[in-house]
């Protein structure tokens, strides 16, 4: 026999039995009625999943050149509250077991269900009886069926809870569902929908009827979506409450954008950019608590401790130390003054995104950076509750010193209040000064003090209501951009040379006290002592914080006099104009009084008929009569405008 007619024997025993199966199969469909495969369908459906299904649409039986038994508007659960609807639920039979008139379903595909969870107050679900019935027939006495395999196609799944405020859709979704009868796992995989992201995920249960029971299982789970990826591997059960152990590792390109993606406020300021965190996972009840955590934001890392409470209100407690805690981009936004620095911001203050949480956490880290700040070791904790923000520095050692206080913001629909209790001990006053509050002529070391109130919808508002009190004590520094004893000893030697530059150099001082009360934005000087070696200055007045204006009246006297005996000489001066560049003035009365050869012009002001002695005093001062005609006296007496 040769080759080529064994392959013709072949191919005629291979057709021979492709006849016979299709002969077989339309024997079959002779003899297996519809009714028949639609009612053994159903009984498979039950007898492997739990579940009755309900059929309220016509029913299509098809055996060649597949078996197939496909059912149109199918309901699962109560029939006017339902659990489960879908446009079509198709059973694809065996092969084999229909050729020996058997029907055996292959798999199940559900096309355009629409899955309803609906949870009641008592924490109960729609699904409970379902879920018994479902878990009945996965015991080993009851699994005689064969299926083990259901996809759902273009299915949506709504999650309703009244109790906690959630009214969820996923939209979408494709899932591949296998639990295989020589295995107790169960896996499902697949992608949907969820708040117009497209999402891929996956679970998987180590043991599927003990997962139904609500007893302990191992539990897989992964989605990956644009906004977020997220993993975790541990365990699970729900009886008698639900308990998850195991870990969990996350990460984001955006947190901020993750949040909002998940429903939840937009936060305020900046920052809150690439997120990831690694985490031991317990989960009890409505409670979640982190240990082991990792976690990243922003560039910044740290370790420590988190609970989130979802039973009731939001609540995040924790404790992470981290080594370099960089600020910044959280203060990115915060802005104090306009763009020129000269006058405080108008723009309405929002934290609405601190509306809908509760935190109390506690941070530590060994270097803190806010912007140009430094500081070293820190201790800082933050208590949100009730819309009211309170941030208490237990210890922080900046500007060569250490700071202590608090600030707390409450938030009400037209803006916030506000209330800061802050203490700066040993603080290098330059520094200090000029990166607070905008002042950087005050050199040294020193300590300071303050208290102080207000509320409005506006940093410029929030200045206008300003109540509290401020102190300075300090030593060893200098008042900047100004040389008091050099002006001082010039002007003694000519009360009225209103020429030359003195604004510049520096006043030492030994010891300098500061005493301020601030009432609705309006600062009084209580008591403001500056004292050095060579000079001595004394000042009071008021300030305008929302103007940021000063009017201040000082004297300043020489510690020493110029002649033995002599008295020291001290002069009165005022200082006015805005406090990022004053102007200050000597007294002109005092040095006209001074002045021997200015003296007849005081007199010459209170006595109109000295004229004789006012042009006599002019000729004196300027070398010469003057011209134009006759000038009024106060006018000739003036001294110069100091730069």
């Amino acid at each position: 026999m040769t080759a080529s007619t064994g392959l013709k024997r072949l191919g005629f025993v291979l057709l021979a039995l492709l006849l016979a199966g299709i002969g077989v199969l339309t024997a079959a469909s002779v003899l297996i009625s519809a009714d028949t495969v639609r009612q053994e369908a159903i009984s498979e459906i039950r007898a492997v999943t739990g579940l009755t299904p309900i059929l309220r649409g016509e029913t299509t039986v098809s055996l060649f050149p597949s078996g197939k038994v496909s059912f149109a508007d199918v309901v699962l659960g109560d029939e006017k509250h339902p659990a489960l609807t879908a446009e079509r639920l198709t059973a694809r039979l065996r092969f084999f077991p229909l050729l020996r008139g058997r029907v055996e379903i292959a798999d199940v595909a559900l096309v355009r269900p629409n899955i309803a969870i609906d949870i009641d107050a008592k924490g109960q679900s729609n699904w409970s009886g379902l879920i018994e019935s479902l878990a009945r027939s996965q015991r080993p006495a009851q699994r005689t069926a064969t299926f083990s395999e259901m996809r759902i196609d273009n299915g949506t799944v709504v999650l309703r809870d009244p109790a906690h405020k959630v009214d969820e859709m996923v939209r979408n979704v494709d899932l591949s569902l296998a639990w295989p009868s020589i295995s107790k796992s169960f896996g499902a995989t697949g992608r949907l929908v969820w708040h117009d992201e497209l999402v891929d995920a996956s679970m998987t249960l180590a043991d599927f009827p003990a997962a139904l029971a609500g007893n302990r299982t191992g539990l897989k789970l992964r989605f990956a979506g644009s906004p977020m990826k997220a993993a975790f591997e541990g365990s699970i059960s729900v009886q008698p409450t639900l308990k998850i152990e195991g870990t969990l590792a996350a990460d984001a390109t955006s947190l901020r954008d993750a949040l909002i993606w998940t429903g939840q406020q937009p936060l305020p300021g900046g920052g809150f950019g690439r997120f990831a965190i690694k985490a031991q996972t317990n989960i009890v009840g409505g409670n979640i608590g982190l240990s082991s955590v990792n976690v990243e934001l922003d560039g910044n890392t740290a370790e420590g401790v988190l609970t989130f409470a979802t039973d009731g209100r939001k609540t995040l407690q924790g404790t992470l130390a981290s080594d370099t805690l960089d600020l910044s981009p959280y203060v990115s936004t915060v802005r104090l003054l306009t763009t020129n620095q000269r006058e405080w911001n108008s723009a309405r203050i929002s934290l609405d995104g601190l509306s809908g949480i509760d935190f109390d956490l506690r941070l530590s880290a060994a270097n803190v950076i806010m912007s140009n700040a430094k500081f070293a070791r820190t201790a800082i904790g933050a208590n949100l509750r009730g819309g009211q923000l309170v941030v208490t520095v237990g210890e922080a050692q900046a500007y060569g010193g250490l700071i202590q206080g608090s600030l707390a913001l409450a938030i009400f629909e037209t803006g916030v209040d506000v209330k800061s209790q802050m203490q700066f001990t040993d603080v290098d006053l330059e520094s200090c000064l000029g990166q607070l509050f905008g002042l950087k002529r005050l050199e040294g070391k020193g300590n300071l003090s303050l208290s102080v109130e207000g509320s409005g919808e506006s940093v410029l508002a929030v200045t206008r209501t300003l109540n509290g009190t401020a102190g300075l004590t300090g030593g060893n520094g200098a008042v900047a951009g100004l040389n008091v004893e050099q002006l001082l000893r010039r002007l003694e030697r000519r009360p009225l040379s209103g020429g030359g530059e003195f604004r510049s150099g520096k006043t030492p001082y030994d010891k300098i006290n500061v005493a301020l009360k601030i009432v609705k934005g309006t600062v009084t000087v209580e008591d403001m002592r500056v004292e050095g070696s060579a000079v001595r200055m004394g000042l009071n007045g008021t300030a305008s914080i929302p103007e940021r204006e000063l009017d201040l009246k000082g004297s300043a006297a020489l510690v020493t006099a110029a002649r033995p005996g002599a008295t020291p000489f001290e002069l009165p001066f005022i200082v006015q104009g805005s406090w990022d560049d004053p102007i200050m003035l000597p007294d002109p009365e005092a040095l006209i009084r001074r002045s021997g050869a200015a003296a007849p012009l005081l007199n010459a002001v209170k006595e109109r008929s000295a004229r004789d002695a006012v042009r006599s005093a002019i000729e004196r001062l300027t070398g010469g009569a003057p011209s134009g005609g006759a000038m009024p006296a106060a006018e000739q007496a003036a001294p110069q405008k100091a730069d």
